[in-house]
């Protein structure tokens, strides 16, 4: 068993915050393609709002939720490290 005791702070905020844009940018290109179709099959004036919707929706949300990632990261990092010096830690198995 392997126990890991304290966890790197901006080592699991940049890490989450990547993982985290990249959800963003996933949710973000189907958000898009959404409302490009919304856009497309719109009989009135607003068709074009619709578009720019989703394009904005490309842009803002993996940086959105990289930043809300990168936060909760540190937030994480931070109550591991103060619960694992109270409790040891989280044991791991692990093969060679």
């Amino acid at each position: 068993m392997v126990k890991i005791k304290k966890i790197g702070i901006l080592s699991l905020g940049k890490i989450m915050g990547i993982l985290y844009a990249l959800m963003g940018l996933i949710l973000g290109a189907i958000l898009s393609l959404i409302s490009l179709i919304g856009s497309a099959l719109s009989s009135n004036g607003f068709g074009i709002f619709i578009g720019m919707f989703g394009i904005g929706a490309i842009i803002f949300l993996p940086i959105f939720y990289g930043v809300i990632g990168f936060v909760f990261g540190l937030i994480t990092a931070l109550l591991y490290n103060l619960v694992a010096s109270w409790i040891g830690g989280l044991e791991i198995e692990t093969e060679k």
